[in-house]
């Protein structure tokens, strides 16, 4: 009987040991948009340290912002119409699906460390323009202080000497000019054949990868918490109050820690209007493997704009992750514990 009892006991705590040797080997794991590398070794270095996943986004995101990742992160880049730079930022908690956004916040650098303080403070989700500012300055961060830079002023010169072309009107006049602009004809829109598409409708405008991008990331801690969050300094030469989808819950960003998390990047006027990590997420729910999860919510958006550009990972529970795309070749990078270092993925246009 002893015997028995003995025998019980060491396969219980086998179990246990085997369960435990292999959630090591899942978790934690990194996720983001593009080859920002030393974002995601930030984010790394903190949840493999034992930070929170929201913690480790927020550091992982931040240095994105210190870095300028590709001058469409942080203070510094993408001047909107009157040449000022304003940010956007998300944080969400895939455990307690609370979220914290800053959106059109001018004054202050760190876009993602306001977003933290509207999800840790308030019972808000969403504060936008000089009252977020105000708000994450009287809750510590610095500010108030100018977001432009030398290289964003000299970007936003010359596109004024080129007749503020090519922008984001459409339907005004006059047309190739820098304004004033009024509505050309009646508001009334006329109706649309079944087979007529309007380009300017239908495609994605001046969407690049140094013009119009997001840092999207996604971390699983060593518990299988599971965060995101995002941060941009939205589409050069937008329309000033412009918001994208980087703000977005479940546009540039979802998680949801009972099945995985997705980030997204790309056209962001068109891709909200579809929630595709809402989609993508919700659709692993339902059993799809990350990689047809995020297939098919990029293929919605698609079917109904075919010369939109845009992309997102997908990444399960379990830290399996896939990458989809159209109209550009994307990439993601990723960090998990069996890799030495982050290794990027390269994903072809469906």
């Amino acid at each position: 009987m002893k015997k028995h009892l003995f025998l019980f006991t060491i396969l219980i705590f086998s179990k246990a040991l085997v369960n435990e040797v292999r959630a090591s080997l899942l978790y934690p794991v990194v996720v983001s948009t593009w080859p920002f590398l030393e974002a995601v070794r930030a984010a790394w270095n903190a949840v493999d340290g034992g930070f929170s996943a929201v913690d480790a986004v927020v550091e992982g995101c931040s240095a994105c912002e210190k870095l300028r990742c590709d001058g469409t992160v942080g203070p510094g880049g993408s001047p909107d119409e009157n040449g000022e730079t304003t940010l956007d930022a998300m944080v969400m908690d895939g455990v307690t699906m609370e979220v914290g956004v800053v959106a059109a916040m001018r004054y202050v650098p760190e876009g993602i460390k306001a977003a933290k303080l509207v999800l840790e403070y308030t019972k808000h989700t969403m504060l936008v323009g000089d009252q977020a500012s105000a708000f994450a300055i009287s809750m510590g961060l610095p500010g108030p202080t100018n977001l432009s830079s030398v290289e964003s002023i000299e970007k936003w010169t010359k596109w004024k000497d080129s007749s503020c072309q090519p922008n984001f009107r459409k339907n005004v006049i006059p047309r190739d000019s820098c304004g004033p602009f009024h509505p050309n004809g009646p508001s009334m829109r006329r109706c649309l054949m079944d087979n007529e598409l309007r380009p300017n409708e239908f495609g994605s405008v001046n969407v690049g990868l140094h013009s119009h991008d997001t840092i999207s990331m996604a971390v699983i801690d060593q518990i299988g918490r599971i965060a995101v969050g995002t941060s941009t300094n939205g589409a050069t030469f937008k329309i000033p109050g412009r918001v994208g989808d980087g703000p977005i819950a479940g546009s540039s960003a979802y998680a949801d820690a009972e099945v995985g998390a997705c980030g997204a990047t790309g056209d962001g006027d068109i891709m909200m209007r579809f929630l595709p990590c809402y989609q993508a997420v919700e659709n692993m729910r339902l059993g799809m493997e990350p990689k047809l999860a995020a297939k098919d919510a990029i293929s919605r958006i698609a079917r109904k704009y075919p010369n939109f550009i845009g992309a997102l990972f997908a990444v399960n529970r379990n830290g399996t992750h896939a990458g989809a795309c159209h109209g550009w070749t994307f990439q993601y990078s990723v960090r998990n514990p069996g890799m030495n270092d982050v290794k990027v993925f390269t994903v072809h246009p469906q």
